[in-house]
Protein backbone atom coordinates (compact mmCIF):
# COMPACT_ATOMS: atom_id res chain seq x y z
CA UNK A 1 0.00 0.00 0.00
CA UNK A 2 1.26 3.47 -0.92
CA UNK A 3 0.14 6.73 0.65
CA UNK A 4 -0.79 8.75 -2.41
CA UNK A 5 -1.37 12.51 -2.45
CA UNK A 6 -3.27 13.94 -5.41
CA UNK A 7 -3.08 17.72 -5.76
CA UNK A 8 -5.50 19.68 -7.96
CA UNK A 9 -6.53 23.33 -8.02
CA UNK A 10 -9.14 25.34 -9.90
CA UNK A 11 -12.85 25.05 -10.55
CA UNK A 12 -15.11 21.98 -10.40
CA UNK A 13 -13.99 20.62 -13.77
CA UNK A 14 -10.35 20.81 -12.68
CA UNK A 15 -11.02 18.81 -9.51
CA UNK A 16 -13.83 16.31 -10.07
CA UNK A 17 -12.00 13.89 -12.42
CA UNK A 18 -9.40 13.25 -9.72
CA UNK A 19 -12.10 12.03 -7.31
CA UNK A 20 -12.89 9.14 -9.63
CA UNK A 21 -9.21 8.41 -10.15
CA UNK A 22 -8.55 8.56 -6.41
CA UNK A 23 -11.42 6.18 -5.70
CA UNK A 24 -10.00 3.72 -8.23
CA UNK A 25 -6.58 3.86 -6.54
CA UNK A 26 -8.19 3.39 -3.12
CA UNK A 27 -10.07 0.31 -4.37
CA UNK A 28 -6.71 -1.09 -5.49
CA UNK A 29 -5.42 -0.80 -1.91
CA UNK A 30 -3.70 2.58 -1.83
CA UNK A 31 -4.34 5.17 0.84
CA UNK A 32 -5.37 8.30 -1.05
CA UNK A 33 -5.66 11.94 -0.06
CA UNK A 34 -6.76 14.72 -2.40
CA UNK A 35 -5.51 18.23 -1.68
CA UNK A 36 -7.75 20.90 -3.14
CA UNK A 37 -9.93 23.87 -2.14
CA UNK A 38 -12.48 23.97 0.68
CA UNK A 39 -15.35 24.23 -1.83
CA UNK A 40 -14.75 20.61 -2.84
CA UNK A 41 -14.21 19.01 0.58
CA UNK A 42 -17.59 17.25 0.51
CA UNK A 43 -16.95 15.99 -3.03
CA UNK A 44 -13.59 14.53 -1.98
CA UNK A 45 -14.89 12.88 1.18
CA UNK A 46 -17.92 11.41 -0.59
CA UNK A 47 -15.49 9.54 -2.85
CA UNK A 48 -13.90 7.98 0.24
CA UNK A 49 -10.73 10.06 0.01
CA UNK A 50 -8.98 12.10 2.68
CA UNK A 51 -9.43 15.83 2.12
CA UNK A 52 -6.50 18.19 2.57
CA UNK A 53 -6.89 21.91 2.11
CA UNK A 54 -5.29 24.07 -0.56
CA UNK A 55 -5.69 27.87 -0.37
CA UNK A 56 -6.68 30.31 -3.14
CA UNK A 57 -10.18 28.86 -3.62
CA UNK A 58 -11.49 30.26 -6.96
CA UNK A 59 -15.10 29.94 -5.79
CA UNK A 60 -14.41 32.19 -2.80
CA UNK A 61 -12.47 34.62 -4.95
CA UNK A 62 -15.30 34.67 -7.47
CA UNK A 63 -17.80 35.50 -4.76
CA UNK A 64 -15.63 38.30 -3.43
CA UNK A 65 -15.18 39.71 -6.91
CA UNK A 66 -18.90 39.57 -7.55
CA UNK A 67 -19.62 41.42 -4.32
CA UNK A 68 -17.37 44.29 -5.33
CA UNK A 69 -17.96 44.28 -9.09
CA UNK A 70 -18.78 47.49 -10.93
CA UNK A 71 -22.52 47.25 -11.46
CA UNK A 72 -22.18 49.05 -14.77
CA UNK A 73 -20.64 45.88 -16.21
CA UNK A 74 -22.81 42.89 -17.09
CA UNK A 75 -20.16 40.27 -16.28
CA UNK A 76 -17.94 39.44 -13.33
CA UNK A 77 -14.34 38.33 -13.42
CA UNK A 78 -14.11 34.65 -12.55
CA UNK A 79 -10.99 32.69 -11.62
CA UNK A 80 -7.85 34.76 -11.30
CA UNK A 81 -5.91 32.20 -13.31
CA UNK A 82 -6.72 29.70 -15.98
CA UNK A 83 -6.38 26.76 -13.64
CA UNK A 84 -6.17 24.18 -16.44
CA UNK A 85 -3.23 25.91 -18.08
CA UNK A 86 -1.89 28.90 -16.15
CA UNK A 87 -0.33 30.25 -19.32
CA UNK A 88 -3.74 31.76 -20.01
CA UNK A 89 -6.43 33.49 -18.02
CA UNK A 90 -10.04 32.64 -17.38
CA UNK A 91 -11.99 35.83 -17.64
CA UNK A 92 -15.71 36.06 -18.24
CA UNK A 93 -15.96 39.81 -18.47
CA UNK A 94 -18.63 41.27 -20.70
CA UNK A 95 -17.56 42.49 -24.14
CA UNK A 96 -17.52 46.10 -22.95
CA UNK A 97 -15.06 45.34 -20.16
CA UNK A 98 -11.74 47.19 -20.76
CA UNK A 99 -9.09 45.06 -22.42
CA UNK A 100 -5.64 45.47 -23.93
CA UNK A 101 -2.07 45.35 -22.60
CA UNK A 102 -2.97 46.94 -19.25
CA UNK A 103 -5.79 44.50 -18.66
CA UNK A 104 -3.59 41.55 -19.62
CA UNK A 105 -0.86 42.68 -17.22
CA UNK A 106 -3.44 42.87 -14.42
CA UNK A 107 -4.61 39.34 -15.17
CA UNK A 108 -1.03 38.06 -15.20
CA UNK A 109 -0.42 39.65 -11.80
CA UNK A 110 -3.61 38.09 -10.45
CA UNK A 111 -2.61 34.69 -11.81
CA UNK A 112 0.86 34.95 -10.24
CA UNK A 113 -0.73 35.90 -6.89
CA UNK A 114 -3.06 32.89 -7.10
CA UNK A 115 -0.10 30.59 -7.78
CA UNK A 116 2.04 32.11 -5.02
CA UNK A 117 -0.70 31.51 -2.47
CA UNK A 118 -1.09 27.98 -3.76
CA UNK A 119 2.61 27.17 -3.27
CA UNK A 120 2.63 27.43 0.50
CA UNK A 121 -0.51 25.34 0.80
CA UNK A 122 0.97 22.60 -1.33
CA UNK A 123 3.92 22.22 1.01
CA UNK A 124 1.55 22.01 4.00
CA UNK A 125 -0.55 19.32 2.32
CA UNK A 126 2.36 16.91 1.73
CA UNK A 127 3.09 15.05 4.95
CA UNK A 128 6.28 13.20 5.79
CA UNK A 129 4.75 9.79 5.03
CA UNK A 130 3.62 10.72 1.50
CA UNK A 131 4.82 7.97 -0.83
CA UNK A 132 3.69 9.35 -4.19
CA UNK A 133 2.59 12.71 -5.60
CA UNK A 134 0.05 12.86 -8.42
CA UNK A 135 -0.02 16.36 -9.88
CA UNK A 136 -2.55 18.27 -11.97
CA UNK A 137 -1.43 20.78 -14.61
CA UNK A 138 -1.81 23.66 -12.15
CA UNK A 139 0.01 22.05 -9.26
CA UNK A 140 2.76 20.24 -11.20
CA UNK A 141 5.14 23.23 -11.60
CA UNK A 142 5.10 23.58 -7.80
CA UNK A 143 4.89 19.90 -6.98
CA UNK A 144 8.16 19.18 -8.78
CA UNK A 145 10.05 21.29 -6.22
CA UNK A 146 8.28 19.49 -3.39
CA UNK A 147 9.15 16.09 -4.84
CA UNK A 148 12.80 17.15 -5.18
CA UNK A 149 13.01 18.34 -1.57
CA UNK A 150 11.27 15.32 -0.02
CA UNK A 151 12.57 12.64 -2.39
CA UNK A 152 9.02 11.64 -3.31
CA UNK A 153 8.22 9.94 -6.64
CA UNK A 154 5.73 11.92 -8.71
CA UNK A 155 3.56 11.63 -11.76
CA UNK A 156 2.09 14.46 -13.83
CA UNK A 157 -1.58 13.95 -14.72
CA UNK A 158 -2.83 16.94 -16.77
CA UNK A 159 -6.33 17.11 -18.22
CA UNK A 160 -5.25 19.06 -21.31
CA UNK A 161 -2.29 18.81 -23.70
CA UNK A 162 0.52 21.17 -22.73
CA UNK A 163 3.69 20.07 -24.52
CA UNK A 164 4.52 21.91 -27.77
CA UNK A 165 3.53 20.13 -30.97
CA UNK A 166 3.16 20.92 -34.63
CA UNK A 167 -0.30 19.34 -34.66
CA UNK A 168 -2.06 22.23 -32.93
CA UNK A 169 -1.40 25.54 -31.23
CA UNK A 170 -1.45 25.85 -27.41
CA UNK A 171 -4.90 25.00 -26.10
CA UNK A 172 -5.35 28.49 -24.67
CA UNK A 173 -4.69 30.01 -28.09
CA UNK A 174 -8.28 29.78 -29.29
CA UNK A 175 -8.03 26.54 -31.27
CA UNK A 176 -6.68 28.15 -34.46
CA UNK A 177 -3.70 26.43 -36.08
CA UNK A 178 -0.65 28.53 -36.91
CA UNK A 179 0.94 25.90 -39.14
CA UNK A 180 3.30 23.24 -37.83
CA UNK A 181 6.24 25.57 -37.26
CA UNK A 182 4.02 28.28 -35.77
CA UNK A 183 2.23 25.82 -33.50
CA UNK A 184 5.50 24.55 -32.06
CA UNK A 185 6.85 28.08 -31.59
CA UNK A 186 3.65 29.18 -29.86
CA UNK A 187 3.81 26.09 -27.64
CA UNK A 188 7.34 26.94 -26.53
CA UNK A 189 6.29 30.53 -25.85
CA UNK A 190 3.36 29.28 -23.78
CA UNK A 191 5.72 27.26 -21.59
CA UNK A 192 7.91 30.32 -21.04
CA UNK A 193 4.86 32.33 -19.96
CA UNK A 194 3.94 29.60 -17.49
CA UNK A 195 7.51 29.59 -16.16
CA UNK A 196 7.22 33.33 -15.59
CA UNK A 197 3.90 32.99 -13.78
CA UNK A 198 5.39 30.42 -11.41
CA UNK A 199 8.71 32.20 -10.83
CA UNK A 200 7.91 33.99 -7.56
CA UNK A 201 6.04 31.04 -6.11
CA UNK A 202 8.86 28.65 -7.04
CA UNK A 203 11.51 30.91 -5.49
CA UNK A 204 9.59 31.15 -2.21
CA UNK A 205 8.79 27.44 -2.13
CA UNK A 206 12.38 26.37 -2.78
CA UNK A 207 13.60 28.68 -0.01
CA UNK A 208 11.03 27.24 2.38
CA UNK A 209 12.03 23.68 1.45
CA UNK A 210 15.76 24.41 1.80
CA UNK A 211 16.53 23.86 -1.87
CA UNK A 212 19.15 25.81 -3.82
CA UNK A 213 17.77 28.43 -6.22
CA UNK A 214 16.50 27.11 -9.55
CA UNK A 215 14.10 28.67 -12.03
CA UNK A 216 10.88 26.94 -13.12
CA UNK A 217 12.38 26.62 -16.59
CA UNK A 218 15.42 24.77 -15.20
CA UNK A 219 13.27 22.37 -13.19
CA UNK A 220 10.94 21.78 -16.15
CA UNK A 221 13.86 21.03 -18.47
CA UNK A 222 15.33 18.58 -15.96
CA UNK A 223 12.07 16.63 -15.96
CA UNK A 224 11.95 16.67 -19.75
CA UNK A 225 15.58 15.52 -20.04
CA UNK A 226 14.90 12.70 -17.60
CA UNK A 227 11.99 11.54 -19.75
CA UNK A 228 9.57 11.70 -16.83
CA UNK A 229 6.21 10.13 -17.72
CA UNK A 230 3.20 12.39 -18.19
CA UNK A 231 -0.22 10.75 -18.49
CA UNK A 232 -2.86 12.96 -20.09
CA UNK A 233 -6.42 12.44 -18.91
CA UNK A 234 -8.30 12.90 -22.16
CA UNK A 235 -9.22 10.61 -25.03
CA UNK A 236 -7.56 10.12 -28.38
CA UNK A 237 -11.09 10.17 -29.75
CA UNK A 238 -10.84 13.94 -29.34
CA UNK A 239 -7.08 14.54 -29.46
CA UNK A 240 -4.86 11.87 -31.00
CA UNK A 241 -1.42 11.73 -29.43
CA UNK A 242 0.92 14.00 -31.44
CA UNK A 243 3.61 11.99 -33.22
CA UNK A 244 6.22 14.67 -32.44
CA UNK A 245 5.83 14.35 -28.67
CA UNK A 246 8.76 12.80 -26.84
CA UNK A 247 8.46 9.26 -25.45
CA UNK A 248 6.74 9.26 -22.08
CA UNK A 249 4.06 11.79 -23.02
CA UNK A 250 1.02 9.53 -23.24
CA UNK A 251 -2.70 10.03 -23.79
CA UNK A 252 -4.46 7.45 -21.61
CA UNK A 253 -8.14 8.40 -21.72
CA UNK A 254 -10.42 10.21 -19.32
CA UNK A 255 -10.82 9.55 -15.65
CA UNK A 256 -14.34 10.42 -14.63
CA UNK A 257 -15.80 12.22 -11.59
CA UNK A 258 -16.84 9.83 -8.85
CA UNK A 259 -20.47 9.27 -8.04
CA UNK A 260 -22.05 6.64 -5.84
CA UNK A 261 -22.78 3.36 -7.64
CA UNK A 262 -26.42 3.57 -6.55
CA UNK A 263 -26.78 7.27 -7.35
CA UNK A 264 -29.97 8.31 -9.14
CA UNK A 265 -31.30 11.50 -10.61
CA UNK A 266 -33.41 13.55 -8.19
CA UNK A 267 -37.15 12.72 -8.35
CA UNK A 268 -37.95 16.20 -9.69
CA UNK A 269 -35.64 15.56 -12.64
CA UNK A 270 -37.12 12.12 -13.30
CA UNK A 271 -40.63 13.60 -13.18
CA UNK A 272 -39.64 16.30 -15.66
CA UNK A 273 -38.06 13.77 -18.02
CA UNK A 274 -41.17 11.60 -17.89
CA UNK A 275 -43.46 14.53 -18.68
CA UNK A 276 -42.34 15.02 -22.29
CA UNK A 277 -39.73 14.41 -24.98
CA UNK A 278 -36.00 14.48 -24.08
CA UNK A 279 -34.96 18.03 -23.19
CA UNK A 280 -31.79 19.98 -23.91
CA UNK A 281 -29.25 20.53 -21.14
CA UNK A 282 -27.84 24.05 -20.83
CA UNK A 283 -25.10 25.02 -18.38
CA UNK A 284 -21.95 27.11 -18.24
CA UNK A 285 -20.24 25.57 -15.21
CA UNK A 286 -17.90 28.04 -13.54
CA UNK A 287 -18.27 30.55 -16.38
CA UNK A 288 -20.50 33.59 -16.95
CA UNK A 289 -20.76 34.73 -13.33
CA UNK A 290 -23.26 37.52 -12.79
CA UNK A 291 -25.03 37.01 -16.13
CA UNK A 292 -27.68 34.57 -14.95
CA UNK A 293 -30.74 36.72 -15.54
CA UNK A 294 -29.73 37.77 -19.05
CA UNK A 295 -28.67 34.27 -20.09
CA UNK A 296 -31.75 32.63 -18.59
CA UNK A 297 -34.02 34.94 -20.59
CA UNK A 298 -32.04 34.33 -23.77
CA UNK A 299 -31.95 30.55 -23.31
CA UNK A 300 -35.66 30.33 -22.57
CA UNK A 301 -36.49 32.33 -25.69
CA UNK A 302 -34.21 30.17 -27.88
CA UNK A 303 -35.71 26.94 -26.54
CA UNK A 304 -39.26 28.17 -27.13
CA UNK A 305 -38.35 29.24 -30.66
CA UNK A 306 -36.86 25.79 -31.36
CA UNK A 307 -39.89 24.12 -29.70
CA UNK A 308 -37.68 22.25 -27.23
CA UNK A 309 -37.79 21.58 -23.51
CA UNK A 310 -34.76 22.46 -21.41
CA UNK A 311 -32.91 21.69 -18.18
CA UNK A 312 -30.88 24.66 -16.94
CA UNK A 313 -28.00 23.97 -14.57
CA UNK A 314 -27.60 27.05 -12.39
CA UNK A 315 -23.77 26.96 -12.07
CA UNK A 316 -21.79 30.10 -11.27
CA UNK A 317 -23.88 32.04 -13.77
CA UNK A 318 -27.02 31.44 -11.72
CA UNK A 319 -29.21 30.20 -14.59
CA UNK A 320 -32.83 29.87 -13.55
CA UNK A 321 -36.10 28.99 -15.26
CA UNK A 322 -39.02 31.32 -14.70
CA UNK A 323 -42.20 30.42 -12.85
CA UNK A 324 -44.80 31.42 -15.42
CA UNK A 325 -46.86 29.01 -17.50
CA UNK A 326 -44.65 29.88 -20.46
CA UNK A 327 -41.72 28.32 -18.59
CA UNK A 328 -43.41 24.99 -17.80
CA UNK A 329 -41.05 23.23 -20.21
CA UNK A 330 -37.98 24.42 -18.29
CA UNK A 331 -36.40 23.00 -15.15
CA UNK A 332 -33.60 24.45 -13.01
CA UNK A 333 -31.15 22.07 -11.32
CA UNK A 334 -28.00 22.28 -9.22
CA UNK A 335 -25.11 19.81 -9.30
CA UNK A 336 -26.14 16.53 -10.93
CA UNK A 337 -23.69 13.91 -12.26
CA UNK A 338 -23.35 14.40 -16.00
CA UNK A 339 -22.92 10.65 -16.38
CA UNK A 340 -26.51 10.17 -15.22
CA UNK A 341 -28.11 13.19 -16.87
CA UNK A 342 -26.47 13.66 -20.28
CA UNK A 343 -27.53 10.31 -21.83
CA UNK A 344 -31.16 11.33 -21.22
CA UNK A 345 -30.81 14.59 -23.18
CA UNK A 346 -31.64 15.45 -26.79
CA UNK A 347 -28.49 17.63 -26.85
CA UNK A 348 -26.20 19.49 -24.46
CA UNK A 349 -25.23 23.17 -24.56
CA UNK A 350 -22.18 24.14 -22.53
CA UNK A 351 -18.95 26.12 -22.32
CA UNK A 352 -16.73 23.21 -23.44
CA UNK A 353 -14.49 22.78 -20.46
CA UNK A 354 -12.40 19.64 -20.96
CA UNK A 355 -14.46 17.46 -18.62
CA UNK A 356 -17.87 18.64 -19.79
CA UNK A 357 -16.87 18.25 -23.44
CA UNK A 358 -15.78 14.66 -22.76
CA UNK A 359 -18.97 13.94 -20.78
CA UNK A 360 -21.09 14.96 -23.76
CA UNK A 361 -19.14 12.64 -26.06
CA UNK A 362 -19.40 9.83 -23.52
CA UNK A 363 -23.18 10.26 -23.41
CA UNK A 364 -23.51 9.93 -27.17
CA UNK A 365 -25.56 13.10 -27.62
CA UNK A 366 -24.88 16.14 -29.85
CA UNK A 367 -23.34 19.30 -28.41
CA UNK A 368 -23.88 22.99 -29.03
CA UNK A 369 -20.53 24.50 -27.92
CA UNK A 370 -20.54 27.99 -26.40
CA UNK A 371 -16.86 28.48 -25.46
CA UNK A 372 -15.98 31.38 -23.19
CA UNK A 373 -12.20 31.47 -22.81
CA UNK A 374 -8.95 29.57 -22.11
CA UNK A 375 -8.97 26.00 -23.47
CA UNK A 376 -12.70 26.00 -24.26
CA UNK A 377 -12.46 27.15 -27.93
CA UNK A 378 -9.93 24.33 -28.45
CA UNK A 379 -12.34 21.66 -27.19
CA UNK A 380 -15.28 23.25 -29.03
CA UNK A 381 -13.35 23.03 -32.30
CA UNK A 382 -12.44 19.40 -31.57
CA UNK A 383 -16.09 18.46 -31.00
CA UNK A 384 -17.15 20.16 -34.23
CA UNK A 385 -14.39 18.48 -36.26
CA UNK A 386 -15.47 15.11 -34.86
CA UNK A 387 -18.99 15.73 -36.19
CA UNK A 388 -20.64 15.51 -32.76
CA UNK A 389 -21.26 19.25 -32.37
CA UNK A 390 -22.62 22.22 -34.25
CA UNK A 391 -20.32 25.07 -35.20
CA UNK A 392 -19.22 26.78 -31.97
CA UNK A 393 -21.00 29.94 -30.84
CA UNK A 394 -18.45 32.10 -29.00
CA UNK A 395 -19.97 33.26 -25.71
CA UNK A 396 -19.44 36.90 -26.57
CA UNK A 397 -21.79 36.44 -29.53
CA UNK A 398 -24.68 35.59 -27.20
CA UNK A 399 -25.06 39.27 -26.38
CA UNK A 400 -26.04 40.64 -29.80
CA UNK A 401 -29.42 41.34 -31.39
CA UNK A 402 -29.47 37.98 -33.17
CA UNK A 403 -28.35 35.85 -30.21
CA UNK A 404 -31.74 34.17 -29.71
CA UNK A 405 -32.06 33.30 -33.38
CA UNK A 406 -28.51 31.97 -33.57
CA UNK A 407 -28.84 29.77 -30.49
CA UNK A 408 -32.26 28.53 -31.60
CA UNK A 409 -30.86 27.60 -35.02
CA UNK A 410 -27.98 25.68 -33.41
CA UNK A 411 -30.41 23.84 -31.12
CA UNK A 412 -32.46 22.76 -34.13
CA UNK A 413 -29.33 21.63 -35.96
CA UNK A 414 -28.18 19.60 -32.95
CA UNK A 415 -31.49 17.87 -32.29
CA UNK A 416 -32.88 17.38 -35.81
CA UNK A 417 -29.82 16.16 -37.73
CA UNK A 418 -29.61 12.33 -37.63
CA UNK A 419 -26.02 12.29 -38.90
CA UNK A 420 -24.80 14.35 -35.95
CA UNK A 421 -26.45 11.99 -33.47
CA UNK A 422 -24.97 9.02 -35.33
CA UNK A 423 -21.50 10.58 -35.06
CA UNK A 424 -22.09 11.17 -31.35
CA UNK A 425 -23.07 7.56 -30.76
CA UNK A 426 -20.08 6.26 -32.69
CA UNK A 427 -17.72 8.45 -30.66
CA UNK A 428 -19.38 7.28 -27.44
CA UNK A 429 -18.81 3.63 -28.39
CA UNK A 430 -15.12 4.36 -28.99
CA UNK A 431 -14.82 6.19 -25.67
CA UNK A 432 -16.46 3.29 -23.83
CA UNK A 433 -13.55 1.00 -24.75
CA UNK A 434 -11.06 3.18 -22.85
CA UNK A 435 -10.09 2.94 -19.18
CA UNK A 436 -7.84 5.87 -18.34
CA UNK A 437 -7.88 5.19 -14.60
CA UNK A 438 -6.59 1.65 -15.14
CA UNK A 439 -3.60 3.01 -17.06
CA UNK A 440 -2.82 5.44 -14.25
CA UNK A 441 -3.09 2.60 -11.73
CA UNK A 442 -0.62 0.55 -13.78
CA UNK A 443 1.81 3.49 -13.89
CA UNK A 444 1.44 4.06 -10.15
CA UNK A 445 2.22 0.41 -9.46
CA UNK A 446 5.29 0.54 -11.70
CA UNK A 447 6.51 3.83 -10.21
CA UNK A 448 6.15 2.77 -6.57
CA UNK A 449 7.90 -0.54 -7.24
CA UNK A 450 10.85 0.91 -9.18
CA UNK A 451 11.20 4.31 -7.48
CA UNK A 452 10.14 3.85 -3.85
CA UNK A 453 10.44 6.82 -1.48
CA UNK A 454 13.38 6.84 0.93
CA UNK A 455 12.81 5.52 4.45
Amino acid sequence: MTKVLITAAGSYGDIAPYTGLGARLRTAGHEVALATHDSYAALVRAAGLEFRRLPADPRTRHAATADTADTANTGDTQDTADTRNPGGTRDTAAPDRPSGPGRNRDLMRQAAAFIKELGGGLADAAREDTGLLLLSATTAPLGHHLAEARGIPFLDLPLVPGAPTGDFAPVVGGGRSLGRWGNRAAGRLSLRIIDRLYADAARDLRARLGLPPATPRTVRRRAEAAGRPVLHGFSEVLVPRPADWRPGLDVVGNWWPWHAPDAQLPPVVEDFLAAGPPPVFIGFGSMAGGEGERLSTLVAAALRRAKLRGILQSGWAGLSAGHSSADADLLTIGEVPHALLFPRMAAVVHHCGAGTAAAGVRAGVPTVPVPVTADQPFWAARLASLGVATAPIPFKELSGDHAVARLSHALTQATATPARRDHARTAAHRLATEDGAAKVLKAVTHLTETDPPPN
